[in-house]
């Protein structure tokens, strides 16, 4: 697919990874095998010439450089991609070599390009899920905490709506009990002055 927008070149493996919005952001994969080159050093070492494998490593490097330099120009666009891109070589030799040769510092400052060989490409994967795994549940958990301050918001609201309430009972209260007590003294009175009459009759 094309990761950079407007452009016509297609990365041949483009992850998708969750974005900051609704829109994902790909990270770029791109495989390269300068298997003639390699080759050449292959044979260099099996000559045991210092010069042709010096020759072959010089060239070897250079191969590198430029393949990193095209996919970090053909698919690094953030922020539809990621900042970086991941160059596969496919083969452990080819991969050892790289790295002996310093290259993997090298590409990453240079071009932004990490560089990854069949045992590590999986584990490069996977420590990437697992931070965007990370991103993911601290983002849930300050959705949680938003909702757990709205909901110490409105219990806030709550308490006082129930303090009030609790106040006007108590008030409603105190006016029944004041009313009770003088309609029971005017009853009670009433009653005495029928005792009274009964008597007197």
């Amino acid at each position: 697919m094309a990761t950079r927008p407007g452009s016509d070149e297609r990365v041949e493996y483009a992850v998708k990874l969750p974005g900051s919005g609704d829109a994902p952001v790909y990270l770029p994969i791109d495989a390269k095998f300068p298997g003639d080159t390699y080759a050449s050093l292959m044979d260099a070492y099996d000559a045991g010439d210092p010069g042709a494998i010096a020759a072959a490593a010089t060239a070897l490097t250079t191969r590198l450089k430029q393949e990193a330099k095209d996919v970090s120009t053909k698919y690094i666009a953030p922020p539809t991609t990621t900042d970086f891109a991941i160059l596969f070589l496919p083969f452990e030799g080819l991969y050892a070599e790289a790295v002996n040769r310093g290259m993997v510092e090298e590409l990453q400052k240079r071009y932004k390009v990490n560089l990854a060989g069949p045992s590590t490409m999986a584990a490069l994967l996977n420590s990437l899920q697992m931070g965007f795994r990370t991103l993911a549940i601290e983002k849930r958990s300050s959705e949680v905490w938003e909702i757990l301050r709205s909901v110490r918001t409105e219990f806030d609201k709550f308490g006082d709506v129930l303090e009030a309430s609790q106040k006007h009972l108590q008030q409603v209260s105190g006016d029944l009990d004041q009313l009770v007590g003088v309609r029971t003294r005017q009853i009670q009175n009433k009653l005495k002055n029928v005792e009274k009459l009964e008597d007197g009759q």
